[in-house]
């Protein structure tokens, strides 16, 4: 773990008390701790307050409350951070703050003016690699001496934390492009004016608040819009939906990278690659990661990285130090001789790129045994059913937990005949997951959420066996 400099607050601005409702979201948490570490009095609440994130913030000395009850106005802060958890109608607190006139502001936009103001913004977008790049992006920052701020939707290894303070001018963000809060459908990153902005990729997500791919364009085109003329916009030259955005107009210089006349990388061997720009080689990245998707990652960082001022050269030798994010292809644990695996990944695309990394890092030495659970808004909704039979094509086995969805997996799945089973109830999956799992197999867990324990349960139910 990485220490990080003390901050301190710029004594002539106002220290204040801000209750955040919705605290234990990755973003919301992470604005807790930011707040805490700039010197304000932190508290908040929200629906289900448990660990990890519980932990955490009591840890920075944050007191939360179950729930979204009334009685919290006689907390009396100065303002009311709203997480866009919150909905009308449905936490009291809410409605009595709206009927008493009481002063509430977004999570982002307290963020932006209490945070990132004066700041040198480096925000990473995308529909995926966001955590990832973001991650590679601070890490790379810091090992060039830059000392980062950073707020990231996952705890890079590298640091230990998801989010910190520094006294340094750079911040790096994770610009989520999902609504800022339920008075203000605007996505998240528009508040973040960034300096250096990446634009990882773009497909369709969000289906729970997007109608189609081109609404998801004009917010990325929203964040276009707030680049200065002398910052930077980094590219993924391979997406089509990207080059719709900047076609919309775009006032800032580009670099695109995953093209061979730009930002482009050569694979040397499956531990190497070589960072060209414009076709002449600028430096060698040695590391553990897998996959063509990492290697995308790599370049869009290092081409933000220097924009900061920091050398092609120095970028890549940091990420031959880079050690990932948590719940990115993470080793839970091996049991029996199965190895068991907690992956984010819940978008078809995610779970696609992730199988192949995996049967990259272990060839045909093992059967991969893929567990889904279908739990972002977009999955439950059914939208994208469709199009995950070929994104599980690489598993040998496939264990879909049908607890939460109301369409028919079975249906949906048929395409991987015999070698896919839905199971309503965990325990149930579980069981069949312990009694088909054999030594030399990898079981690849994919959930944007906990999953009630599986990875721990399964172990325990290996080790018994």
């Amino acid at each position: 773990m990485v220490p990080a400099k003390s901050f301190r607050f710029p004594s002539h601005l106002f220290f204040m008390h801000i209750h955040i409702l919705g605290i234990c979201g990755t973003f919301m948490g992470g604005l807790a701790v930011l707040a805490k570490q700039a010197g304000h009095t932190v508290t908040g609440c929200d629906a289900n307050v448990y660990p990890p994130m519980s932990t955490q913030l009591e840890a920075q000395g944050i007191r939360l409350i179950e729930g979204f009850s009334e009685d919290q106005l006689d907390l009396n802060p100065d303002v009311w951070v709203i997480g866009n958890v919150v909905t009308r109608g449905k936490q009291p607190l809410m409605e009595a703050l709206l009927n008493r006139g009481l002063p509430y502001v977004s999570g982002p936009q307290w963020l932006a003016e209490n945070v990132l103001r004066d700041k040198w913004v480096l925000a990473v977008a995308g529909t995926h690699g966001k955590t990832t790049t973001a991650s590679m992006l601070a890490w790379i920052l810091q090992d060039c001496g830059l000392t980062p701020g950073y707020l990231i939707g996952g705890v890079p290894v590298n640091f230990g934390v998801s989010a910190r303070l520094t006294e340094s001018p750079f911040f790096v963000i994770e610009a989520d492009e999902y609504d800022t809060a339920f008075f203000d459908k605007r996505s998240k990153f528009v508040h973040y004016r960034p300096r250096t902005t990446v634009l990882n990729n773009l497909e369709y997500d969000h289906a729970d608040i997007f109608a189609d791919l081109a609404a998801i364009e004009t917010q990325f085109h929203h964040l276009v819009r707030t680049v200065p003329g002398n910052g930077l916009v980094v590219s993924n030259g391979t997406e089509a939906s990207l080059d719709r955005v900047l076609a919309k107009g775009c006032w800032t210089p580009v670099e695109r990278f995953g093209v061979a006349d730009a930002w482009h990388a050569r694979l040397i061997d499956d531990t190497r690659f070589e960072v060209l720009l414009g076709g002449v080689p600028q430096g060698e990245v040695a590391w553990t990661l897998q996959g063509e998707h990492n290697r995308m990652n790599a370049l869009a960082a290092l081409a933000a990285a220097r924009h900061a001022g920091v050398t092609v050269k120095e970028g890549a030798f940091a990420l031959s130090r880079f050690q990932n994010v948590k719940r990115r292809m993470e080793v839970k644990g091996v049991a029996r001789g199965v190895t068991v695996y907690d992956d984010f990944a819940h978008h078809p695309t995610a779970i696609a790129t992730t199988l192949a990394g995996l049967r990259t890092r272990i060839g045909t030495s093992g059967r991969i045994l893929a567990v889904l659970e279908p739990r972002s808004n977009t999955m439950k909704l059914g939208v994208m059913k469709a199009q995950l039979p070929q994104s599980l094509n690489q598993a040998d086995r496939v264990y879909c937990y049908t607890g939460g969805i109301d369409w028919d997996a079975a249906a949906a799945l048929a395409p991987l005949g015999e070698k896919m089973t839905p199971h309503a109830q965990l325990d149930d999956l579980i069981s069949r997951l312990a009694m088909d799992a054999r030594p030399g197999d990898h079981v690849l867990v994919m959930s944007n959420g906990g999953f009630g324990g599986i990875h721990g349960k399964l172990l325990a139910r290996l080790e018994q066996a």
